[in-house]
């Protein structure tokens, strides 16, 4: 369920560099006390026109719409225009010309154009009682209209931002690319060097990179907004910025949800994230087609368990629990000492941990039935199939959000994308949900019984999947062209879509009406009243939206703030997850071996800024954002500079290996680099 977010004076707090800052909000004059560095109005418009969001983050690195991310980022796209034949994943990907660059079946590339505050529209279309269900719908069907005028105002892709817990709506414009391409991907046993062993560790030496060029109208893009790379490369104790889209952070929950998701959310997730692993390596492990199927749902698994675990460990610090508590009192003390906020704040802290304590019970309910099999593409096209021609036929304002005229268009893009499905990996991961579903729900729960039908988890599987024909997209568009259509549909994948189906959206209805509804109208009053006590200058939660983090790139202990290619080959042991590839062993000679390969900064980062660019004080990109070190894990709730460091590739050892691995020089050169 969504999540409150409310603003945190950073000047209580004491943190020097935290903040994912708003490129509106950016606090100039603290960075310029601190570093004497001056973020003009111009510096911040480029690298935000500079900056993409493409199901993570990246950025323009040329005039022609060349994109650089990382390549975990780009791995979906690796993957779908992978074969048996063409394994690119295992052996990289270099587009030596235009015409060999691949175009992604369903990747998406925006770029945001403008914010516009839109707070007073969004209010003014709620009549009914805060925290009621209809003051939430009324809420979500004036945001949908806001985003529908803008769409069709502009031709470009507009959202409508929760800032604040709703103390603030933002109007985001992007500029959207959807044809986008591959040009260049190194072996994954580089960019992932050390696999799941050392991810969220350091030191590491790992190439994450990947390049992707934005097209329109079948050409590559004009993007006079690109970030020109640094000839110098990062220094020690330069301060370094990162610019990205975040994607959550709970730093400024409440209390009552803090406990809510250390007792309830994480365990529940955990489960069901662990279970997906151990299916996907016993599926893996059957052949070396069966690996490569699965390898990129493997890594997607295997890296949220990992985030998720050492996040969890954080929550079950007393500490951590105690200095929230003590946070939270002092603001209510000064609440309760002004006559007026007392009013205005009533029992907002009393109603939001209720709505918790009577959400818990229910919320593997939620997970389980609108969650549904999280790994399986089938099922995600089979839903969007029922479901889409029912919320057409409704007004714009009382769809469900993801199927609003706003967010259409990119909803349909995946939807239709036709890269490839494998029955067997869909198979594996249906059965490990149904089993999930059987186990949190009972046997006897009658959701669980239609599913099954009397069948095992993998016999039932089996049978939705190999009678469903949604891998062609010509039947997925012809089952979703009308409500008849889909609702009479005997596809195995679309039956099960329907038999979860009634109840899911049940269960939705009942979040939205007594968890959302509650939480937002009441984290509402605990922030304006913030405002009012400390100023509204601070940053909020993360909302995956564009932001921008600072810091210097410094080490924490003994060490170092940045590793080498000489490092690289002295932790490799010839053994997966520690074999290097062929392509770089062969060029240790060529290479200079002390040219730095990652670092770290205290940047204030988390998921969703993977791939966001790094640059120095001109604007220049110094390297790129691919993890986070264990000790930074729970900065989702409290942010830590001491020893917590997000971890970068470095455009030094980029441009080496480009040059002296790989020869890319048509990268090369585009990024401003001579033969």
């Amino acid at each position: 369920m969504k999540r409150a977010v409310w603003v945190l004076v950073l000047a209580v707090c004491g943190w020097a560099d935290e903040g994912m800052w708003l490129f509106n909000q950016f606090p100039k004059k603290q960075v310029e006390k601190k570093y004497g560095f001056q973020a003009s109005a111009e510096f911040l418009n480029h690298l935000r026109l500079a900056s993409v969001r493409l199901g993570a983050s990246g950025a323009f690195v040329s005039p022609k719409g060349l994109i650089f991310t990382n390549h975990h980022v780009a791995s979906g796209c690796i993957q779908k225009v992978s074969s048996k034949e063409h394994n690119y994943m295992a052996d990289g990907f270099y587009a030596a010309t235009q015409a060999a660059e691949l175009k992604c079946p369903d990747s998406e590339a925006n770029v945001l154009l403008r914010i516009e505050d839109v707070t007073k529209e969004v209010n003014a279309g709620v009549k009914a009682q805060p925290g009621t269900p209809e003051a939430n719908r009324e809420r979500l069907a004036t945001k949908a209209g806001i985003e529908k005028e803008c769409g069709a105002k502009t031709g470009n892709r507009c959202e409508v931002v929760t800032l604040y817990a709703g103390a603030i709506y933002s109007l985001y414009e992007y500029k959207k690319y959807t044809d986008v391409r591959l040009v260049f991907a190194p072996e994954e046993a580089l960019a992932f060097f050390g696999g799941d062993p050392d991810n969220f560790t350091y030191p590491r030496y790992d190439l994450d990179i990947a390049f992707m060029r934005a097209y329109e109208n079948g050409r590559p893009a004009e993007t006079p907004h690109y970030l020109k790379w640094s000839r110098e490369g990062v220094r020690e104790g330069e301060l370094v910025l990162v610019s990205g889209n975040p994607a959550s952070t709970d730093r400024f929950i409440t209390y009552a949800e803090l406990e809510y998701q250390r007792d309830t959310e994480y365990p529940l997730a955990l489960s069901y994230v662990q279970s997906a692993i151990r299916t996907l390596k016993d599926f893996g492990a059957g052949s070396a087609e069966n690996k490569r199927v699965s390898r990129d749902k493997l890594f997607g698994a295997e890296n949220t368990y990992k985030a998720r675990v050492w996040e969890f460990k954080g929550l079950e610090s007393a500490r951590l629990f105690a200095e929230k508590k003590a946070r939270e009192e002092k603001l209510r003390a000064a609440i309760a000492g002004n006559a007026k906020l007392r009013q205005e704040v009533g029992d907002a802290w009393e109603a939001i941990a209720a709505a918790y304590r009577k959400w818990a019970p229910v919320q593997k309910e939620y997970y389980a039935l609108e969650g549904g099999p999280r790994y399986s593409d089938l099922f995600r096209i089979a839903r969007n199939v029922l479901r889409l021609p029912v919320e057409k036929a409704k007004p714009n304002g009382q769809r469900l959000k993801e199927y609003t005229d706003a967010a259409l268009p990119s909803l349909e893009l995946r939807m239709y994308s036709p890269a490839p499905i494998a029955d067997g990996v869909e198979i594996a991961v249906l059965a490990n949900y149904l089993r999930f579903l059987e186990e949190q729900l009972g046997p006897a729960n009658g959701t669980v019984k239609a599913v099954l039908g009397g069948r095992t988890p993998e016999q039932a599987a089996k049978d939705y999947v190999s009678s469903s024909k949604l891998k062609d997209v010509a039947e997925r568009k012809r089952l979703a062209s009308s409500v008849e259509a889909a609702k009479n549909s005997e596809d195995g994948m679309i039956r099960l879509a329907r038999a979860l189906d009634e109840e899911a959206r049940l269960i939705r209805k009942r979040g939205e009406d007594e968890l959302d509804a509650v939480e937002e109208a009441n984290a509402t009053k605990i922030a304006l009243a913030r405002f009012a006590i400390y100023g509204a200058t601070e940053y909020p939660d993360a909302t995956f939206t564009l932001r921008l983090s600072y810091g210097p790139a410094i080490g924490y202990g003994k060490t170092p703030y940045a590793t080498d290619f000489a490092g690289m080959y002295a932790h490799a042991t010839g053994e997966e997850p520690f074999r290097l590839p062929e392509s770089i062993l062969k060029a240790k000679s060529a290479l200079e071996a002390k040219t730095p390969l990652n670092f770290v900064s205290t940047c204030d980062i988390i998921g969703g800024n993977s791939g966001s660019p790094t640059v120095n004080t001109k604007g220049e990109v110094v390297g790129i954002i691919f993890d986070s070190n264990l000790e930074a894990m729970a900065n989702r709730f409290v942010y830590d500079e001491v020893e917590g460091r997000a971890v970068h590739v470095a455009s030094q050892g980029i441009i080496e290996a480009l040059r002296k691995v790989y020869h890319a020089q048509r990268v090369i050169e585009e990024l401003g680099f001579g033969k």
